[in-house]
């Protein structure tokens, strides 16, 4: 981001709190050498690992697992020209300890579509960025948001 471009970066803290109130994210990964896109419901853990909850069975489950992946969550309000992006960046593991398992079925994110048999995908947050755009508002004026 350039200084007055219109965007504000958001620090690490800030980052952690707004994914808190996002209910949907985005996890990017690659598939047969492309970038795919996925929309996930989530849940954030302790220090910000992304916690993810999927069948066992699914391609999402075998793409990331061990693979450096990125996470996106956003708000925007297109009335106002306004809204915020972080994205969580870093290595996908799926859970393989028991008790950890088990935490997660308790504290972690509930699946929107239940399988037989599910997994969580915990995203390790190597980089976390974000920006805001407030109102319109940059270095070369204010977006009239009431036109």
């Amino acid at each position: 981001m350039y200084a007055n471009d219109g965007f504000r970066e958001l620090d690490r803290d800030e980052c952690l709190r707004l994914l808190a109130r996002a209910p949907i994210g985005r996890v990017v990964h690659t598939r047969r050498a492309l970038p795919a896109v996925l929309p996930v419901n989530f849940a954030l853990d302790e220090g910000g690992v992304v916690v993810l909850r999927t069948s066992a069975a699914s391609e999402l489950a075998r793409a990331v697992d061990g693979a450096v992946v990125a996470f996106e969550a956003d708000a925007v309000d297109a009335a106002r020209h306004s809204g915020w992006s972080v994205v969580v960046t870093g290595t996908a593991t799926v859970v393989t300890d028991p008790a950890v398992h088990t935490r997660l079925a308790r504290t972690g994110p509930r699946s929107w579509a239940p399988a037989p048999e599910e997994v969580f995908v915990r995203i390790e947050p190597e980089l976390v960025t974000g920006r805001e755009l407030v109102g319109g508002r940059s270095l070369y004026g204010c977006l009239d948001v009431g036109a």
